[in-house]
């Protein structure tokens, strides 16, 4: 598991995010994204198994009148030929570990009303709804 550092690693990284975000409709323009959202300070962590991206989690530190400090968790994947096997419990306990170095109050994460296995799989690692967000497409 590590902290994706270039752009090798962030194009490794494509396949993995494409399950989760299939909006992203190329390498290409998933890493200039990225590479904006990195003046942000958005980071992505993966987990490699034998050379491959097989989980990650996109996240930043944020600070609000909500929460105060916290960490943000913008993605949380594994590849779906890799999942059952920990990898997404794994990065939300390195995560944690982060926040709590960084002195955060909470980490945050938002998923989809209709998400049921990610909102069971939150519960079972001990996240807990705090709130509805609501929201407005612009564009």
């Amino acid at each position: 598991m590590k902290i994706v550092e270039t752009e090798q690693e962030l194009r490794a990284c494509y396949p993995v995010m494409k399950e989760l975000r299939p909006h992203l409709e190329s390498e290409d323009a998933f890493v200039a994204q990225v590479m904006r959202q990195y003046e942000q300070q958005y980071r992505i962590l993966a987990v490699w198994n034998d050379g491959e991206v097989v989980a990650l989690a996109g996240y930043r530190y944020q600070e609000n009148t909500v929460y105060g400090r916290f960490l943000y968790v913008d993605d949380l994947i594994a590849a779906e030929v890799h999942r059952s096997r920990r990898w997404g419990a794994l990065l939300l306990e390195k995560l944690t570990v982060f926040a709590q170095e960084a002195q955060c109050a909470r980490l945050v994460l938002d998923t989809g009303l209709t998400n049921v296995l990610a909102q069971r799989f939150y519960f079972r690692e001990g996240l807990l709804p705090g709130a509805l967000r609501f929201g407005k497409a612009l564009a």
